[in-house]
């Protein structure tokens, strides 16, 4: 039997926040502290030993490391993870974050140490479940628990209106997340209705979408709708956004940074893993209202955080757009977007991080994050600014950083099934370089302040807290090879998935995969020819003789 990693990345989390939470009240908040970091340092050895053992190639598409075991046998639910490689990075940039956040000073006044630090490792588990859960039940039950620990996390600082902020992500977040249980719900008794009799049905993801996909259209888009709505709440996108800008600006940095970084990808996750996975025909259909719905995020998230005179705030908004240009590149529906797509969602996870990492320092140094109360601090803390100015610069996509990749792929992509929105996707990240650079003028530059003659420059330890992020953003978009080679196959056989359920799709061939896809329709789910979708092959095309799914020419 093989070593059950995703369990253990799954259970090492809610294991030491168990610990955390039992531990005497006598015993001091280093303890608690220690204890966490340790746990986050040993999941994040997990997440990298899977990262390199990972398996890459058209033959290695489906999901690997995976655990199967009944859960609710006469209800079709299973204790079903695995990962491939759409989810792979995104629960490596989880275990990286948690550990950065947790390590954040000063711990938050409102919550003893140990239980903001339970509440942070809860999350962290909760997460990882959602990743790696191939199970729509179970997907289900780890969506939701991410509330609670998120809405503690919020909490868990000391600004004025935390309590409105978390109240407000937490009822936003369960609204839709009634949605997504009606359609869960729906979709599986649809599915069973088509069954044998006697037969049970399922939750597992490979039964869904073979049933899905013979619903009629109009269910299809019905159910899409329902995924999507709480998807688009948890992301957000606009207008479902309105929730997110307080939460980002009145948790504590360490939350902010995991909301950002990690907390959100479960929308994008959520709507390409559930939404175009199973309803495939209904997200082709439906993609000129998901891509208008991005475009707007993108352009007025850009202009909102331009006229932001709010340091953090400005990051929240920029969020808003990055968003946008995360589902412009999946509803592309061509390789190049999809995994631009991905790689955004990692790549966001490092600069929004890194940033809010970053702003926390501001706000240590000067309790404040107003502009007009800012300003000079490159004379005083020229690390910091200079580290500030990487970071930023990695989120407005410079060559040779980790944003440059997945924004090329991302309007490469676009550009080549929808030009419109690709074009204002363009325009969306130059507004993104203007008002970065500007809010960094306006920080750094300009006269300094008299208070900032007691300001200090980065310590050793918060050197050492943004280092495995810049090395991340320079690793990415230096070498972005590593990832390519394993996202691509799963994208690959996604884009064969999307194109047997509406054959009337011509999805150019791809120019970064090994060759067309040549597989015939009739042999992408039913027959020997390519086997049905499986924990071998997730998405149910496989590849045949020579040929690799990446898109047919037009």
């Amino acid at each position: 039997m093989s070593f059950p990693i995703l369990d253990v990345i799954v259970f090492l989390p809610l294991g030491a926040a168990l610990a955390i939470a039992l531990l005497p009240r006598q015993e001091p908040a280093t303890m608690a502290k220690w204890l966490a970091l340790s746990a986050g340092a040993v999941e994040f050895a997990f997440a990298l030993w899977m990262v390199i053992a990972f398996k890459t190639g058209d033959a290695h598409a489906g999901f690997q490391f995976t655990t199967k075991g009944s859960w609710f046998g006469d209800l079709g639910i299973s204790w079903y993870l695995g990962v491939d490689g759409i989810s792979l990075f995104l629960v490596a940039i989880t275990a990286l974050l948690f550990p950065i956040a947790m390590a954040t000073k000063p711990v938050p006044d409102a919550h003893t140490p140990r239980a903001y630090l339970a509440w942070m490792l809860l999350l962290e588990s909760a997460c990882m479940a959602t990743f790696l859960s191939l199970d729509a039940f179970l997907f289900f039950i780890a969506f939701e628990i991410t509330l609670v620990p998120g809405y503690f996390v919020i909490l868990g600082g000391d600004a004025p209106r935390r309590g409105y902020a978390a109240t407000k992500f937490f009822l936003f977040t369960f609204a839709g997340s009634a949605f997504l249980f009606v359609g869960i719900l729906a979709t599986y008794l649809l599915v069973s209705a088509h069954l044998p009799t006697g037969t049970t049905g399922s939750f597992d993801i490979v039964t869904l979408a073979r049933g899905a996909m013979r619903l009629p259209l109009a269910d299809q888009e019905l159910l899409l709708l329902s995924f999507g709505v709480a998807f688009a709440v948890k992301m957000p996108l606009v207008p479902f956004h309105t929730w997110m800008p307080d939460a980002y600006t009145q948790a504590p940095t360490g939350g902010s940074m995991v909301l950002a970084g990690t907390l959100f990808k479960l929308g994008a996750y959520g709507i390409l893993r559930w939404g175009i996975f199973l309803f495939p025909r209904a997200a082709v259909d439906l993609a000129p209202l998901a891509l208008t719905l991005a475009a707007v995020g993108i352009i007025w998230g850009s202009v909102v955080a331009a006229v932001q005179r709010d340091l953090k705030r400005l990051v929240a908004y920029g969020s808003v757009a990055g968003v946008g240009f995360i589902v412009v590149g999946l509803f592309g529906f061509t390789v190049q977007g999809i995994t631009g797509g991905i790689i955004e969602m990692v790549n966001h996870g490092l600069s929004t991080g890194g940033l809010f990492l970053l702003v926390g320092m501001v706000w240590e140094r000067r309790r404040t994050y107003r502009f007009n109360e800012l300003g000079g601090l490159q004379t005083v803390a020229p690390v910091l600014g200079w580290v500030f100015m990487a970071v930023l610069l990695s989120a407005a996509g410079l060559p040779g950083l980790n944003g440059f990749v997945g924004e090329l792929l991302v309007l490469i992509g676009t550009f080549i099934t929808h030009r419109w929105w690709a074009v204002v996707a363009t325009s969306g990240a130059l507004l993104g370089a203007i008002y970065l650079l500007w809010a960094y003028q306006r920080v750094f530059h300009g006269p300094a302040k008299a208070v900032n003659a007691g300001v200090r420059d980065m310590t050793w330890a918060e050197r050492a807290a943004i280092a495995p992020l810049l090395g991340g953003m320079i690793f990415i978009g230096v070498y972005p090879q590593p990832l390519l080679v394993r996202v691509q196959p799963a994208v690959d056989h996604l884009i064969a998935h999307i194109e047997y359920a509406d054959p009337s799709l011509k999805i150019p061939a791809s120019g970064v995969g090994h060759g067309t896809f040549a597989v015939p329709p009739d042999q992408v789910v039913d027959t020997p020819a390519a086997p049905v979708p499986s924990a071998a092959s997730p998405t149910g095309a496989a590849s045949a003789t020579g040929a690799s799914a990446t898109g047919r020419a037009k």
